[in-house]
């Protein structure tokens, strides 16, 4: 046998193939896994071919053998191999494009690894291919869409929204329309996905956009907008139904043209539908439901209606109940016809017009329950109960509709025949008409939701977006004529599709000028002719069904007939075991179709009778609706049908109506047309199981949708041509490794261009496998699989060498180490022999000394034990004759006791004796003295003297409670002339809040700013009320008190005179007793009474003078959201109080109101100035001076104005010399002052109107800074706001001191409710406008910050050593060496230096600064968290090392300016960093995650490990890791959030802090050339000296 040598081509591609490659072999056992992974275990290559025996990666035990011929290999250029798979870091790409190896194993292996880690989005090129979940997933919240927002497309993981934005960007770049049309077979999920299409449209918020409309909120709508999502509910109640493999399969198709203006407003749309099922109302396979409207209408219509329409449950309507199933899991059919009813009430359609359509729907229930009889001949009773009810919704005849309905009329040329019809004709008839006006009704819909929601200027429309929801390939066990249909209209759109990628691999080609030949592509236009040509199958069936005797039968005949030639022998097949049936060969499958029911189903045909009726009905709705509807269908025929020769001859069938299969062929073609104008963009729904059980993956199932979706005929197109195609800066970062260092040294700047040709003369010898374009590389196919090869060898051979001399260095350290750690030990070991020697010999002598020692011890012993023996002795006994003495002498003591003792107590006894005898005595004679006493005094006290004396003392008593009740008489006629001013106050305040209530009815559709108004006005008169029945009470307890007192008197006043009596006095000592005890006691009481009485009335305004801020600011969430509201006006944040605005801000009260009067001028409160020098030229009284001051009123408020606002420069911060306080607030102690003489001096109106106008300047000029700038003045001017709110508050206080002072004095001012009327309202003027400043602060500041915190935090790399570049590109140095972020990570400190700085100069406030600063650092770390979060090819540790270095420098920044308790906002992005460090390479590594990062959502862990890049050294993370992640994630917890909540930039809370106590100041520099001011300061001065000098003449 001659030997067979392989091309190069071949030679190549087998050398790929070696031991331990991985590739896929077809699952020969049929376990339902299409494709099975296996590893190589041997090649062997012979003369003649090769053998490649392989072992299967799941089963050990077995094996496959894959043998072929070169011949044959040959032949397919290598296509026969087994298909190699891509590396594990390869397998969750989420571009189907980039995988090293694009086959149809590794193409299914892609996406069913994504969908296991629950990512149901995936790239195929142009393509996004969609997996349904059937659950709830995450993906389409607000933040989620204003994330993909102005993203180019890959920028963010593979998601609808970004083909969406895709779109969106063309039509404005290229001023082009633009189609995205969504395909899939039924329950894949295209109603969803175009339903969140339009969403987004409605939703985004683009900011680039100059002109376009900002959203008021994430996920805010315009009205349009609103109605263009309203139209999916109606679309899906009337159009959508339950099938066996979807709960809400949508039965037709629709083109919905989101219309758009030159700012890219949306401003209408426009709905087009094809091929409605109609043959689904009057049948239902089993476990299907008819349309989802008629269940919503007998589940939610009211009673009374139901009544009315005579509607019952669904299983009494043989329309509703043929397939045994009426209900749908999870969906309430009530809750739904709610949501439609509001759906046609947002698009135009009017209450009454909805329930004349649900009449309509009824009637067409009653319609189906009509039971015709009759063997032969088809019987109806006129009085059928569902004929009757059916005519009568309907407004037409029952005699006429039950007569056409049996019977039918045959129109010949002279004469009319009526012949009767058999039952199954008349129910046929009767389902036709059912079917006619069920038709109609829906395309009226569609006509009156393009009538609301299409834009009828013209000129508006710019441009538009088509979403295209149409049905996907369909192939069941039986398929008729809609079947037909909607594959015919998927083969128009798969040629379209392959027409277009053909097209963009074209212009690829060109646009790089590379050589290339035409790509060879499976073109169905072949397939297309055969059904749409002249004498097609549509033709064919067109022609059949107009002859009064074509059948089914007939038609399947001609279509035999006519293709089954040699030219169809392709496209159309003859069934071997039916002669009623034929095969059409589709792109995607062979497909059989039934004849029957072609014929009945094309023509689609009502009686001319029953259409007379129809059209001549009493119901105006049902005339109109099929008027509209017929002239719509006649003018979209009319757009679409070629315009009739005018010479042609009249025939009879000019005037027959169009089939149903030439409109749907029209307008399919129509279709094509306007998508052919457009740009495509397309998304392929892939239904993953056919159980619909959520994240259940069948790959069989898969892989058929996903050749019949044209996912795989692209990529086999791609692999046609050039399917690999790499940038030079790729390929040469990839692959510089197989050429000399020479070529690649960084340090030497090599030419990319030239280092990649050499690498590709180095490695492929056969031009002809790639070609060099202008920016790109492009590849043959199987190319990238030996480049590939070639790389790991050259990385395993330096890998080898590096392994050898890294083994030599290592074997060689441990041999030197040996070697000298063996001297060592040698030389420890001698010296250790020497020092035991010297130990012996030391021990030796050691041992007679203590020998010589020892000795000694035992003869000193025994010496001192003799010694002890002998001195003991002698103690004994000298002891002995000691104890003797010693008892004796104790025994002539214990005598000599006794003795006295005894003798004492002798003596004692006799002395007690005589005492007692002596005191009896003494008791004797002293008691008969007393008794002789006694009876003088009791002489005494019964003389008439005494009793004199105690009557006088009682009058005294009377008289001075007469005394003290008149006092109380004149108190209480000063309370009862307070009470009636009271009275009439309240009246006045009763009068406004009936005038109010007045106005409130005007208002009544008023915002609910005006309604917070009238709370307030209420809460004031309830307020009121209650301090005047206090008022009252009070008065009358008084009342009560003052009687009873006058009871007492009088009751004194009648007591009888006393009378002398001779009995004893006793008694009367104890009636005097008790009358003092009451006097006390009254006393007491009218004590009481005068401390309880009344009190200066409270101020009258709803806001008390202690206000709580955190009330008067109402917090961001509450409804309206305004800032500044007055209590008797609410206002917004750009109130003018100096403009027409300003009559709210003030009271009549007020502007007519006397001034404040003082008895005594030396009461005012003296103030210290040093202005003296300006007053050399006043000679008198300076209060006159200072009344002339201020009576020019408007040259202070100028010099105010221009002087202290507007002109004024302010003193920078600066952290090393900070300006001093007063330095600072001297503004606000300035305006203060003027505002204070004012009041002394009676000027109420001139200082309200001062104070407002200040307030309107302050804040217009912070408002006119913007960005950076307002740093500066923002803080300063926040800080005297505040120190003015202050120094008010603290006036207010020292004036109302001086106010009691004077009272007390008996000098009572005049004036001073209103002026505490005005200085409530100053004070919360001032509260609002320190929050309106603090916010505009807030929002500038925010949005400059959001701008710096990503590239700062997340992109800046400022930790040298662990540089990352993008893609871990080698030649990232000089590839992108200016790609540097916008902001680094000291701009951010820079910008935080500069606030903190502006706030401690300024003495802002630390609660203020905490509160601020904590708002600021909570933008920065949810900003930045949610970025990463949503990073794709970004995220790895050396970026996470990056990222929580960033971190820690702000950490440290927060503990250096004492904001320690703010670091919390970072904690979510710390942890983020923490999970990129982390290990994940086993199970174990995945606990310690979610130990380590609690605070991540299960979301957001499998977000961040998902979109994990591993670097080259790095083991890829298996996937059963990420499926292990991926299980944790549960679609029903609603906590389980991807992004945080985002901090909105134009709202900030703000809590007003309490106000200081301060002293007024009248410091002014000097800079400041302010004559009058100056003057105004000097006179306080000169002023205040005088009293001083007045006060010390008086001491």
């Amino acid at each position: 046998m001659v030997a067979e040598s392989p091309s190069p081509t071949v030679q190549q591609a087998l050398e790929v193939y070696t031991k331990g490659i991985q590739a896929w072999i077809r699952d020969d056992a049929d376990t339902g896994e299409a494709w099975l992974s296996a590893t190589v275990v041997s090649k062997e290559v012979t003369d003649t071919g090769v053998k490649i025996v392989l072992q299967s990666d799941d089963e050990d035990s077995r094996e496959h053998v894959f043998e072929s011929s070169f011949k044959l290999l040959e032949k397919n250029q290598g296509a026969d191999l087994p298909p190699l798979r891509n590396p594990p870091k390869m397998e969750n790409t989420d571009d189907l494009t980039s995988l090293s190896y694009l086959n149809e194993p590794s193409v299914l292996n892609t996406i069913r690894t994504r969908y296991m880690q629950k990512s149901i989005y995936t790239y195929s090129g142009i393509v996004l291919i969609a997996m349904n979940p059937f659950a709830r997933v995450q993906l389409y919240e607000p933040d989620i869409i204003q994330q993909y927002s102005g993203r180019r497309r890959g920028e963010l993981e593979p998601h609808l929204f970004a083909i969406a934005e895709d779109a969106y960007r063309q039509m404005i770049r290229e001023q082009k329309n633009q189609t995205v049309v969504v395909s899939g077979e039924s329950g894949a999920g295209k109603t969803v996905s175009a339903k969140y299409i339009m969403r987004y449209f409605a939703t985004a918020d683009d900011k680039e956009a100059v002109g376009k409309a900002v959203k008021a909120s994430a996920g805010g709508m315009t009205e349009v907008e609103e109605q263009i999502l309203a139209t999916n509910p109606i679309m899906e109640s009337f159009g959508n139904a339950k099938t066996t493999r979807n709960d809400n399969s949508s039965r037709f198709g629709k083109y919905i043209e989101i219309q758009f203006d030159k700012k890219c407003n949306i401003v209408g749309a426009k709905i087009r539908t094809y091929l409605l099922e109609r043959s689904r109302l009057i049948f239902q396979p089993e476990t299907e439901r008819n349309y989802h409207i008629f269940y919503q209408l007998c589940a939610g219509i009211p009673l009374s209606e139901r009544k009315e329409f005579e509607l019952k449950d669904w299983t009494k309507f043989h329309y509703l109940n043929q397939s045994g199933t009426g209900t749908v899991p999870g969906v309430n059919d009530a809750e739904e016809f709610e949501l439609t009813k509001s759906a046609l009430s947002m698009v135009g359609i009017s209450l009454q017009t909805q329930w004349q359509i649900f009449r309509l729907l009824a009637a067409l229930l009653h319609i189906g329950n009509i039971e015709i009889g009759g063997r032969n001949d088809a019987t109806l009773a006129d009085s059928e109960p569902s004929l009757v009810i059916a005519t009568k919704l309907l407004g037409i005849k029952t005699s006429e509709f039950r007569k056409w309905i049996i019977r039918k009329q045959i129109v010949t040329r002279s004469d009319k025949i009526i012949t009767n019809l058999n039952p199954v004709q008349a129910t046929v008839v009767r389902d036709s008409v059912a079917k006619y006006i069920y038709a109609n009704l829906f395309e009226w819909l569609v006509s009156m939701v393009n009538e609301s929601l299409s834009c009828h200027d013209e000129g508006v429309v710019n441009s538009f977006i088509g979403v295209l929801d149409i049905y996907g390939f369909e192939h069941f066990k039986k398929n008729s004529f809609e079947q037909f249909c909607i594959n015919y209209a998927n083969e128009k759109l798969q040629q379209q599709f392959n027409q277009h990628v053909f097209k963009l691999e074209q212009d690829e080609y060109v646009k790089e000028q590379i050589n290339w030949e035409f790509i060879e592509f499976s073109d169905n236009q072949k397939c297309i002719e055969m059904i749409e040509a002249r004498m097609g199958i549509l033709s064919l069936l067109d022609e059949e069904s107009r002859l009064p005797s074509g059948t089914d039968q007939g038609f399947c005949d001609k279509l035999i007939a006519n293709f089954s030639t040699p030219a169809y022998k392709g496209y159309f097949k003859k069934p071997r075991f039916s002669n009623s049936a034929f095969t059409v060969v589709h792109y995607a499958h062979d497909v059989q179709y039934e004849a029957e029911g072609f014929i009945d189903k094309n023509k689609d045909t009502v009686p001319d009778e029953h259409l007379a009726l129809l059209q001549n009905a009493q119901s105006e709705f049902l005339v109109e609706m099929l008027q509209t509807a017929t002239a719509a269908a006649a003018e979209a025929a009319a757009a679409t049908t070629p315009a009739p020769k005018a010479n042609g001859p009249k025939r009879m069938n000019a005037a027959k109506k169009p089939t149903l299969g030439s409109i749907f062929k029209l307008s399919l073609i129509s279709l094509m047309d306007t998508i052919g104008q457009t740009n495509v963009h397309y998304i392929r729904c892939i239904k993953p199981n056919e159980a619909k059980v959520q994240w259940v993956f069948e790959p069989n199932m898969v892989l058929s949708q996903l050749r019949a979706c044209g996912v795989l005929e692209t990529i086999r197109i791609s692999c046609a041509g050039y399917p690999t195609r790499w940038t030079f800066e790729d390929f040469a970062d990839r692959y510089y490794a197989l050429v000399s260092s020479e070529y690649w040294d960084p340090n030497t700047s090599p030419d990319i261009r030239k280092l990649c040709t050499v690498i590709l003369d180095s490695c492929i010898t056969d031009t002809d496998k790639y070609q060099i374009g202008l920016t790109k590389i492009f590849f043959r196919a199987g190319q990238l699989a030996y480049m590939e090869k070639r790389r790991a060898d050259r990385w395993n051979e330096c890998v080898v060498l590096l392994q050898k001399n890294m083994r030599r260095f290592i074997t060689r350290i441990r041999y030197m180490r040996t070697k000298d750690l063996a001297q060592r030990l040698q030389q420890v070991a001698r010296k250790k022999m020497g020092m035991r020697k010297l130990e012996l010999l030391r021990q030796e002598r050691a041992v007679v000394s203590i020998q010589k020692y020892w000795r000694g011890y035992l003869a000193r012993k025994q010496l001192e034990t003799r010694r002890n023996f002998v001195t003991r002795l002698q103690a004994a006994c000298r002891g002995v004759l000691a104890r003797r003495a010693f008892g004796s002498f104790r025994e002539n003591n214990a005598a000599t006791q006794i003795q006295r003792l005894v003798r004492g107590y002798m003596q004692r006894k006799k002395y007690l004796a005589q005492r007692e005898h002596v005191i009896s005595i003494q008791t004797c004679v002293r008691r008969r003295q007393a008794r002789q006493k006694l009876i003088s005094l009791r002489q005494e006290a019964r003389s008439a003297t005494r009793l004199k004396e105690v009557s006088y003392k009682l009058e005294n008593k009377v008289v001075e409670l007469t005394q003290n009740l008149t006092q109380e008489k004149g108190e209480k006629k000063a309370l009862q002339v307070q009470a009636a001013q009271l009275e009439i106050q309240v009246q006045s305040w009763q009068e406004k809040y009936q005038k109010l209530e007045s106005k409130l009815q005007t208002l009544q559709s008023g915002s609910s700013d005006t309604q917070e108004e009238l709370e307030s006005l209420r809460a004031t008169h309830v307020s009121l009320q209650g301090e005047h029945e206090q008022v009252k009470s009070k008065v009358e307890e008084q009342d009560k008190e003052i009687a009873r007192l006058n009871a007492e008197v009088t009751r004194l006043r009648q007591q009888p005179p006393l009378k002398v009596s001779t009995q004893p006095v006793v008694q009367k000592d104890e009636d005097v007793a008790e009358l003092k005890q009451q006097i006390a006691a009254l006393k007491v009481q009218l004590s009481q009474s005068l401390k309880n009485g009344p009190r200066r009335q409270a101020s009258l305004n709803t806001f008390g003078r202690n206000l709580s801020p955190s009330r008067m600011s109402p917090s961001p969430t509450t409804p309206g959201g305004r800032r500044g509201i007055s209590p008797d006006n609410i206002s917004p944040r750009g109130r003018s109080p100096t403009g027409a605005n300003m009559a709210p801000f003030r009271r009549n009260s007020l502007t007519e109101s006397k001034p404040i009067v003082y008895a005594e001028p030396d009461q005012i409160r003296p103030m210290s100035i040093d202005h003296i020098d300006t007053l050399r030229d006043v000679n008198g009284n300076p209060e006159e001076a200072i009344h002339a001051i201020l009576h020019d009123e408007q040259v202070l408020e100028d010099e105010i104005l221009e002087g202290l606002i507007r002109q004024l420069k302010i003193i920078p911060p600066n952290a090393q010399n900070p300006p001093s306080h007063k330095e600072v607030v001297f503004p606000a102690h300035i305006i203060g002052q003027g505002v204070t003489q004012m009041w002394r001096f009676g000027y109420l109106a001139e200082s309200e109107r001062l104070i407002f106008t200040v307030m309107d300047t302050i804040q217009k000029h912070c408002l006119s800074f913007s960005g950076e700038d307002t740093i500066v003045p923002c803080a300063f001017w926040l800080s005297n706001t505040h120190e003015l709110l202050s120094l008010v508050c603290s006036t207010e206080q020292e004036l109302e001191r001086e106010m009691h002072f004077n009272a007390v004095n008996g000098r009572r001012a005049v004036g001073w409710h209103d002026f505490e009327k005005l200085v409530s309202t100053v004070k919360f003027e001032l509260q609002c406008l320190e929050d309106n400043l603090y916010h505009h602060w807030l929002t500038e500041l925010k949005q400059r910050l959001s701008k710096m915190a990503v590239p700062a935090i997340i992109e800046s790399q400022s930790l040298p050593g662990f540089i990352a570049h993008d893609n871990n590109r080698f030649f990232n140095k000089f590839l992108s060496g200016s790609n540097q972020p916008a902001f680094s990570m000291d701009d951010l400190l820079s910008f935080m230096n500069q606030v903190y700085r502006a706030m401690k100069c300024y003495d802002i406030e630390p609660f203020v600064m905490e509160q601020g600063l904590t708002e600021l650092l909570k933008l920065i770390g949810v900003t930045a968290f949610n970025d990463l979060v949503m990073r794709r090819n970004f995220n790895s540790w050396k970026r996470a090392m990056q990222i929580q270095y960033n971190i820690t420098r702000l950490e440290e920044w927060c503990k250096g300016h004492e904001m320690s308790e703010a670091i919390i906002q970072l904690e979510h992005l710390m942890q983020a960093a923490k999970l990129l460090q982390l290990k994940k390479s086993s199970l174990d590594d995945i606990k310690i995650i979610y130990d380590v990062c609690w605070l991540l959502t299960p979301t957001q862990v499998q977000k961040l490990i998902q979109n994990y890049i591993v670097a080259d050294y790095e083991e890829p993370i298996s996937n059963d890791i990420l499926r292990a992640v991926a299980s944790r994630v549960s679609s029903s917890d609603s906590n389980d959030i991807l992004l945080l909540d985002n901090v909105s930039l134009d709202d900030s809370p703000y809590e007003v802090p309490e106000p200081q106590l301060v002293v007024a100041n009248t410091y002014l520099p000097s800079y400041l050339k302010l004559k009058q001011l100056q003057r105004l300061m000097g006179l306080m001065q000169l002023a205040n000296q005088n009293r001083k000098l007045q006060r010390q003449d008086s001491l």
